[in-house]
């Protein structure tokens, strides 16, 4: 499986210090902690939290510090057509956590001392007993403090990991890329993308959406059993509205229905909207720097949502796009995966493909790294 690493090979930090590399899958996380049960008052709070009371892939009573951490990290991850949770999460105690775990990839480490601690403090670490390795650490005074703190901040760690591996994937991306797809990406959109070397380039026109010049890109790895697409589409900024959900969603149907079609005549993709609505929010990407581009943070419109044939076949699947701004040529540019792949998990083939999407520079943000 991509991205699987083996606990012969080593590598060396910066530091000097070399390190085994890092054990695992994607998206599995190793918890260490000393499980114990929690209070009356403790349940019945949870229970009047929304966080806690609204369906997660993981739907055991939430009544142990285990349980509240699994609650979290094994919620169900949005518009995918199967539940499939964030993470799959092994937990072990602190006395069983020996040598041989230490270089798992992903490690929450719960420490609830009252000798050593006096308030909560949450650290985070990269690198720390392999390579690549993401651990976060938390530490407590008592029980009380620890459930209060994770119920305010347990989403953000759960995010933090879920940055950890877009960003590794990132890392992949740069090493292993289609080179004559990048350049043509270049040339049409004035910015970069990481596309990988398995991706073939299917189609680049430009054509006229809702009167607009509309510039359309799509590549694909093309292998049936898990389908992975990946198309661009930039239209000129001319509305206020044009960053909204109604819009954004209106201009995907527009695009993906003039330009993807079933193999039943007259068929073409769209967007589920009754059985799992897209979901619409604004975040913040933070890239790091590399030879190339400096490290730098944007904003974007994040859709993610299932598409499906209209008007032909039963095919569908999960899709996640982002949109964001070209303010130097005033563009809305959206970039989307999507993929097919039936009867399969999709969480983890829709995740690597999304990081893809992490990798889209514009010509703002391309600005010379100085050496």
């Amino acid at each position: 499986m991509l991205m699987v690493v083996s606990i012969l090979l080593s590598a060396c930090t910066g530091s000097g210090r070399t390190l085994t590399s890092a054990t695992g899958t994607i998206y599995e996380c190793l918890v260490v902690m000393n499980d114990e049960p929690l209070t009356a008052d403790q349940r019945a709070a949870l229970a009047q939290n929304s966080l806690y009371n609204n369906g997660s892939a993981y739907d055991e009573e939430v009544n142990s510090l285990s349980g509240l951490v699994r609650q979290t990290m094994e919620a169900t991850m949005p518009c995918l057509p199967q539940a499939e949770p964030y993470f799959n999460l092994s937990i072990v105690s602190h006395a069983a956590f020996d040598d041989l775990l230490k270089p798992t990839r992903n490690i929450l480490f719960v420490d609830i001392n009252p000798e050593r601690y006096t308030r909560v403090t949450p650290k985070q670490h990269s690198d720390y007993w392999s390579t690549p390795q993401a651990v976060y650490t938390i530490q407590a005074p008592d029980n009380a403090s620890f459930v209060a703190w994770w119920q305010t901040n347990g989403e953000r760690v759960r995010d933090w990991f879920v940055d950890r591996e877009i960003q590794r994937q990132c890392r992949f991306l740069r090493a292993y890329t289609n080179e004559q797809a990048r350049q043509q990406f270049q040339q049409r959109f004035s910015g970069d993308l990481y596309i990988p070397e398995d991706y073939m380039l299917i189609r680049d026109t430009l054509l006229t959406i809702d009167g607009k010049k509309t510039q359309f890109f799509w590549c694909c790895n093309n292998k049936g059993p898990m389908r992975k697409d990946l198309i661009i589409y930039s239209y000129p900024y001319t509305e206020a509205d044009a960053f909204t959900a109604p819009a954004l969603n209106r201009m995907r149907d527009l695009v993906v229905g003039a330009m993807i079609e079933g193999q039943v005549e007259g068929s073409h993709m769209g967007t589920e909207y009754r059985v799992i609505p897209p979901e619409y929010k604004e975040i913040t990407l933070a890239q790091a720097a590399d030879k190339e581009h400096p490290a730098i943070r944007v904003w974007a419109a994040e859709i993610r949502g299932l598409w499906k044939i209209l008007d032909g076949e039963a095919m569908g699947g999960p899709y996640v796009s982002l949109t964001r701004l070209d303010e130097i040529h005033q563009q809305v540019i959206t970039a989307e995966t999507f993929i097919y792949a039936s009867g399969q998990k999709k969480r983890n083939a829709l995740r690597q493909s999304e990081a893809i999407l992490y990798t889209l520079r514009l010509q703002q943000d391309l600005m010379p790294v100085d050496n």
